[in-house]
């Protein structure tokens, strides 16, 4: 075994923070308190961006999976890290979400792609899952202009609770094959 594959980790942040912003989508965006929102998009935007770099300065992953997984990483981190600095500034989200979605445009592309070229165990899945991701950074913006909206916030919430669901699917799965896949993996300091 010549990678360490720790996508898993990625998913279950990424799907924990799916989860975490359709509860702000759809609540938390029209309350006062915007504070309390912020450990939460931290954590996720750290442990995305964190780990979506060494993927993209590393590319540990075999080929074009480095990017798929590594720049999304970093885009998705950005975005959360972007949402609690400006939560916790008291600044409007609005240039956030502008950002958001040329990262979308990018996710929608790639999850194109991977259904096109047949990548991962589920094309399918992890296409459309890449898709919706998308679709949700683009809908960050008419979100928070239209943050009043109830029916507007219910169908993004929809929309991210389908999404996150997909990326836990794929990422269960996953845990349970690493631990067999890697159970016998040694470190090279131990060989």
């Amino acid at each position: 075994m010549n990678i360490i594959d720790f996508l898993t980790l990625l998913l279950i942040n990424m799907t924990a923070g799916f989860v975490l912003l359709g509860f702000y989508v759809y609540k938390g965006i029209i309350e006062s308190n915007q504070k309390k929102w912020i450990p939460g998009f931290l954590i996720t935007g750290f442990i995305a961006l964190i780990n979506g770099l060494w993927i993209i300065w590393n590319w540990p992953l075999p080929g074009s999976y480095n990017i798929a997984y590594g720049e999304m990483s970093v885009l998705f981190g950005a975005i959360f890290l972007g949402f609690a600095v400006a939560l916790m500034k008291e600044w409007e989200i609005l240039s956030v979400t502008i950002y958001a979605i040329f990262a979308g445009l990018a996710s929608i592309t790639l999850g194109l792609r991977i259904i096109n070229l047949h990548m991962t165990k589920e094309p399918m899945l992890a296409g459309i899952g890449f898709i919706l991701s998308g679709l949700i950074a683009i809908l960050t913006y008419p979100t928070a202009l239209f943050k009043n909206s109830r029916a507007l916030r219910t169908i993004v919430l929809v929309i991210i609770l389908i999404t996150a669901g997909i990326w836990a699917m794929t990422a269960y799965p996953a845990y349970w094959d690493h631990l067999a896949t890697f159970s016998k993996w040694v470190p090279s300091t131990m060989k």
